[in-house]
């Protein structure tokens, strides 16, 4: 968490308020998150502006002038608000980056998210360079889809949250999506047939524009810029539900780990 429905929200939101801002400051607090925050990037930043904010995976991709960008990923805690310039500093906000109208902030208690700077393209970023297409683009076709986990051994669900494969769908996508399609986590994607493949192509698309709609799942951290919960949740159909009955059959939804990840399925729908 935050996964890409989360993300893009953030994003949807962000854009508008920091688009065309100029950056007056960035306060580091903290410099030990994922990786060390560069310790130049608060004297390379200010004088720059911010010319869109745009979404790779779960990154997001601050466009600055002078051909650079800024990378920030969430982590597994991190949220971002927007403050007014002078408003205190609340616990575990590690940095804010200082604009004219207002003060971009990130308060991270687990310490997982990052903040890096890079310069021209962002998909050649080491951290982006080998995702794969989005899974709400065009890009992501069924053929590509197909063809890429066919002839695979791994385990379905491992397969669908692979970046590699298709970019940010998280745990709780691939739960709901398996689900919705009727396939078994763990089963290999070379035993699929392509009809049951497409279903799952279709279901991905489905659940995260779901998602997107109700601004994406609110379990613990996550909440959207203006400080409200996502209300995804409140209509998962297995993720977070072990033991509970299956809202389709009413038989118990088990919980399993598939790849070290929680993994819930209804043992009657999913085969």
């Amino acid at each position: 968490m935050p996964e890409l429905p989360e993300v893009e929200t953030i994003r949807r939101a962000l854009a508008p308020q920091v688009a065309g801002q100029t950056i007056l400051a960035l306060d580091v607090l903290q410099l030990h998150l994922r990786f060390p925050v560069p310790q130049t990037l608060a004297q390379d930043l200010p004088g720059r502006k911010i010319l869109g904010l745009e979404r790779r995976g779960k990154y997001l991709v601050f466009r600055l002038t002078g051909d650079r960008y800024l990378l920030v990923h969430l982590g597994m805690s991190g949220r971002l608000r927007l403050a007014g310039p002078e408003t205190p500093l609340l616990a575990h906000e590690h940095w804010q980056l200082r604009l004219e109208t207002v003060a971009l902030r990130l308060r991270d208690p687990r310490r997982f998210s990052l903040l890096l700077e890079g310069s021209g393209s962002p998909g050649a970023h080491p951290l982006l360079r080998r995702l794969g297409p989005e899974p709400l683009e065009a890009q992501f076709t069924e053929t590509y889809w197909i063809e890429t986990v066919r002839h695979r051994k791994a385990a379905i669900k491992t397969l669908l949250m692979d970046g590699r494969i298709v970019a940010g769908v998280g745990n709780i996508y691939a739960n709901e999506a398996l689900h919705r399609s009727g396939i078994h986590p763990n089963r290999p994607g070379r035993r699929l047939a392509k009809a049951r493949l497409l279903r799952l192509h279709a279901m991905t698309r489905t659940v995260l524009l779901e998602a997107l709609d109700s601004g994406g799942s609110t379990l613990r951290d996550y909440r959207k810029i203006d400080g409200t919960p996502g209300e995804f949740n409140s209509v998962f159909r297995v993720y977070g539900r072990g033991g509970a009955p299956c809202l389709a059959c009413g038989h118990l939804i088990r919980q399993i780990r598939t790849g070290q990840r929680s993994t819930f399925y209804c043992p009657v729908c999913q085969t």
